[in-house]
């Protein structure tokens, strides 16, 4: 009988087709837009981190930071590395979304992406274009699903709206997923893993598991429930928050401090 060694020695990886592996980050932030009225507090938008595509295929077209996995990497080194060389920002939280594999989603042949998604917070944000990707910019995220079941994504930033059209479906596998009607102008199948990573941010959002990860280390109560109604694309009665979130905080000694606004306590991450 032959041994594993004798097995490998003959053993022809390129005797078998493989595809190319990439990685693919959604990377979130909550961005404050200030009101003109210091009586008012300010508003809160989610948005998402997306670069303009330098080269072939779909240049000019806006896409997920991402790219391909090197010998001698994990997937979520890959990740870590293509975002930072494309945007100059690092992400803390890298949480997987799930492996996108459908033939024909990659124009270049049999190509898989591993997608994650982020969170960063906006204190640590000064992205640039890098890498093959030619810009990169934030854009707000407003994500529902509409009276004929489908599904509506639109990124928005300044004059330019990328508006995808999605239909969820149950697959065989036990999980939902999304169809791609009509992408929006986002390069590959982004549309798609974009509303699979908002959906899944919602989902981690609704029991506290990923909100403190957009406020820094020391917050309001308002704050923490601005945060999830931004993420949920809802409003929270202030009761109901108050007693959820209790078992998730410790109260400081300290308190906010501006002009024009009672001062509130600030608490910590438990």
């Amino acid at each position: 009988m032959q041994s594993e060694k004798e097995y490998l020695s003959n053993y022809n990886i390129k005797d078998y087709e493989r595809p190319s592996v990439t990685t693919d980050i959604a990377a979130f932030m909550i961005r404050s837009e200030e009101s003109d009225n210091y009586k008012k507090d300010s508003e809160n938008k989610l948005s998402i981190l997306l670069v303009k595509r330098g080269v072939h295929p779909f240049k000019d077209c806006w896409a997920l930071p991402g790219g391909f996995l090197k010998p001698n990497e994990t997937v979520e080194e890959c990740a870590l590395r293509e975002i930072t060389e494309e945007t100059n920002v690092t992400p803390v939280v890298l949480l997987p979304v799930g492996i996108f594999s459908e033939p024909g989603r990659d124009p270049r042949g049999w190509i898989i992406s591993n997608a994650f998604f982020s969170v960063i917070t906006e204190e640590s944000v000064k992205q640039v274009g890098g890498d093959d990707a030619a810009d990169a910019q934030w854009f707000d995220v407003n994500f529902q699903q509409e009276k004929n079941g489908d599904f509506h994504l639109v990124l928005s930033l300044k004059d330019v709206h990328l508006e995808a059209t999605l239909e969820k479906e149950k697959t065989k596998y036990g999980k939902n997923t999304f169809v791609i009607k009509d992408g929006g102008g986002l390069a590959f199948d982004h549309a798609k893993i974009i509303a699979t990573a908002v959906s899944l941010l919602r989902k981690y959002a609704d029991d506290f598991n990923t909100i403190f990860d957009f406020l820094p280390e020391s917050f309001t109560l308002n704050e923490v429930q601005k945060v999830q109604e931004t993420i949920l694309n809802t409003s929270i009665l202030p009761a109901n928050f108050r007693r959820k979130i209790n078992d998730y905080v410790i109260e400081t000694d300290e308190y906010t401090q501006g002009a024009g606004h009672r001062p509130a306590r600030l608490y910590k991450r438990k």
